[in-house]
């Protein structure tokens, strides 16, 4: 379902909103598709924030495990 709204813009970004969407292309659906793709960079950067967070809680584990993992190896 898509919902009508009014959104004030420079004109200098309504212009670069041209340029790149194109002479046919539909201004609303060139700021819809930036919009979601900004708003699927922010749930990514949360993801990565979230996973370094918890890698960094588990690397003195993780660390060591892998210590041990490479003491196993034989030396070519």
């Amino acid at each position: 379902m898509k919902i009508k709204t009014s959104v004030t813009l420079s004109d200098t970004l309504l212009a670069e909103i041209d340029r790149h969407a194109g002479k046919d292309a539909n201004r609303s659906e060139f700021i819809e598709t930036a919009v979601r793709n900004y708003i699927l960079a922010l749930v990514r950067k949360q993801e990565n924030l979230r996973d370094l967070a918890i890698i960094n809680r588990r690397a003195a584990r993780l660390n060591r495990e892998a210590k041990d993992v490479l003491g196993y190896q034989i030396p070519l």
